[in-house]
């Protein structure tokens, strides 16, 4: 059977974007080369990082949405999204190879008249560089003449209310490789959001999603460090905060926390995946932001430690509960969550750890299993040392307050004076 889309790629941004197009009413299928993943999904099991929910799983099923390990399947698709993930290697450069395998895959049963959107993340001149190259010598086909290819960035608020996985009320940057390209991709795309932003090719659409990302993770850099400024000098972050975030212009609030997670890291694109593309300098503001957010478990560790002592108890032996540990609110998905090195930071220290989380129910830190507290008052009580790390919704944080020995709140969500916030 012929579909209208394949989504390349069933991940925290393949799905809900597979979730968008079955709502509006196109023929999709979904394409992953773990069949694990495909096997859970055709069962109806929603993944665990929230991505969509059993019942909206469901209703993909019943609009005809299915997910297939076969990637023969591709070649009827008249667009095809790659979504695939690209993580950070050892060396903090992107890992491009999961999308050259789906640019091999697809490359052999591509049609005349495809539309191809890349929305991994990816450095600026990937889609042509990488993408094209990779698709035109496996197909024989030539981008631009004979297919439409393009760039568009994901973008996904996980938890949001407002935004989250949806895509209406999120515009649609999209670049094309020629002027028909773009147009093409956003046909498809104004077919699921209400505003579609054309860039002017795909190297702008790519390097709007670096700007993006590394505006958030400099930003909160800055806010981790005000944080622990403020501090040192007896000063209410938060307070000031609130107070910031009452100017109308000029000011947008970041909180700070314990780290930064997620599937958005910062890119410095100044190490591309071909060397003779690099540009020989860093983006320092980049670096720098780097450098501060990765500090911040450490420095979560030393209050905690500090906590301790200046409660005549040493962090060696010490009974620590970690409350919250996957990288947002309201979430299951724990990817680049903090929670993992501050327990083997406290765990080096000589902490005996426990945690609580109510979206997970099975945890190791490095490697390690961290036994879980399933009587989260009790634990409390129990624990010479109580951390919030995220704070979801269903933490009554007044209520731990009073039942915790010794608080650590670092999101600012318990009220002034009931626990030490970071």
């Amino acid at each position: 059977m012929r579909a209208d889309l394949a989504v390349i790629g069933l991940g925290h941004s393949g799905l809900p974007l597979a979730r968008a197009a079955v709502t509006a009413g196109i023929s999709t299928i979904g394409y992953d080369p773990d069949q694990r993943t495909v096997t859970e999904l055709s069962s109806g099991r929603p993944p665990g990082d929230g991505s969509v929910s059993a019942a909206e799983l469901r209703r993909m099923h019943a609009g005809g949405f299915r997910a297939v390990g076969d990637p023969a399947q591709l070649g009827r698709a008249r667009t095809a999204v790659i979504c695939v993930d690209t993580p950070l290697g050892p060396d903090r450069t992107l890992d491009l190879s999961p999308v050259r395998t789906a640019a091999h895959l697809l490359a052999s049963r591509l049609r005349p008249r495809t539309t191809v959107i890349l929305e991994s993340t990816v450095y600026p001149g990937s889609t042509e560089e990488f993408l094209r190259t990779a698709l035109e010598e496996g197909s024989g086909l030539r981008a631009g003449r004979d297919f439409h290819l393009a760039y568009a960035p994901s973008r996904l608020d996980p938890g949001s209310r407002a935004h989250g996985y949806g895509y209406a009320n999120t515009p649609k940057v999209i670049g094309g490789l020629t002027p028909a390209c773009t147009e093409a991709a956003a046909a498809f795309y104004g077919r699921l959001t209400d505003k579609v932003v054309r860039a002017r090719g795909p190297r702008e659409a790519e390097t709007t999603q670096l700007l993006e990302t590394n505006y958030r993770q400099i930003n909160i850099a800055l806010i981790n460090e005000m944080a622990v400024f403020c501090h040192d000098i007896g000063v209410d972050v938060w307070d000031v905060i609130r107070c910031a975030e009452t100017k109308p212009f000029g000011f947008q609030a970041f909180r700070p926390g314990p780290g930064v997670g997620g599937h958005s890291v910062p890119i410095d694109p100044n190490h591309l995946s071909y060397p003779s593309r690099s540009l020989g300098y860093p983006l320092r503001m980049v670096e720098l932001a780097q450098e501060v957010n990765a500090r911040m478990p450490r420095y979560v560790c030393q209050r905690a430690a500090e906590l301790l002592n200046e409660h005549g108890k040493s962090a060696r032996g010490a009974r620590v509960l970690l409350l919250g540990i996957t990288y947002k609110a309201d979430l299951a998905d724990q990817e680049g969550a903090p929670a993992s090195e501050i327990a083997s930071r406290l765990r080096d220290l000589g902490a005996q750890l426990s945690f609580h989380d109510p979206y997970v129910f099975h945890w190791q830190a490095a490697g390690r299993p961290v036994p879980r507290a399933d009587a989260l008052y009790e634990a409390a009580a129990d624990a010479d040392l109580t951390v919030l790390l995220q704070q979801h919704r269903t933490y009554d944080m007044q209520g731990l307050a009073a039942k915790a020995q010794l608080l650590l709140d670092t999101r600012g969500a318990s009220p002034t004076g009931a626990a030490h916030r970071l």
